[in-house]
């Protein structure tokens, strides 16, 4: 289907847009885009139609989540993967997080080379990885984006590239 590829591209720009401007995601967009994928595919495929939205939301929010728990992701950015999945599937959406990831983690050295901010990006991370080791894959709570004074990525961009991608090469 056509549509639901459209669909799901368009609404990864307004939440690029709306990311950027504001630094938020809203719900009508995330929740309201995944209810539409749901009432689209119900009506034009069915119940098999809509199990295979509700497993592309619920792959979507699941990939996302553990950073978001961890305090390394917006809870917006989850629930716009998770919309997005539930327009293009499962499988389309572990590609997206796979590339959103490849994506997003070279807009953050992009940012944070531009910003002067990469030597302290490299001792945050090492920061990170030793916590953990020390006390198991906790959030660290200066690192976290509620603590954190480090620059600021609207990660609806490079979620909104992952879709892109994966639509492409699918």
């Amino acid at each position: 289907m056509v549509i639901s590829p459209a669909v799901a591209l368009t609404l990864g720009v307004i939440a690029c847009v709306c990311d950027v401007r504001t630094r938020r995601i809203p719900n009508l967009l995330t929740f309201g885009g995944a209810a539409l994928a749901f009432g689209y595919t119900l009506g034009t495929q069915g119940a098999g139609g809509l199990i295979t939205s509700l497993g592309g939301w619920l792959t979507g929010a699941l990939l996302f989540l553990p950073m978001y728990l961890l305090g390394g992701m917006g809870a917006g950015d989850v629930k716009l993967l998770a919309c997005l999945g539930a327009w293009v599937g499962p499988k389309t959406a572990f590609f997206t997080a796979l590339y959103a990831s490849i994506a997003g983690g070279a807009m953050a050295l992009v940012v944070s080379f531009a910003t002067g901010y990469l030597r302290v990006a490299m001792q945050n991370l090492w920061l990170l990885l030793a916590h953990w080791r020390v006390v198991g894959v906790r959030p660290l709570a200066e690192l976290t984006l509620a603590e954190s004074r480090g620059p600021r990525l609207p990660y609806a961009l490079p979620i909104t590239a992952g879709v892109a991608a994966a639509i492409w090469l699918r």
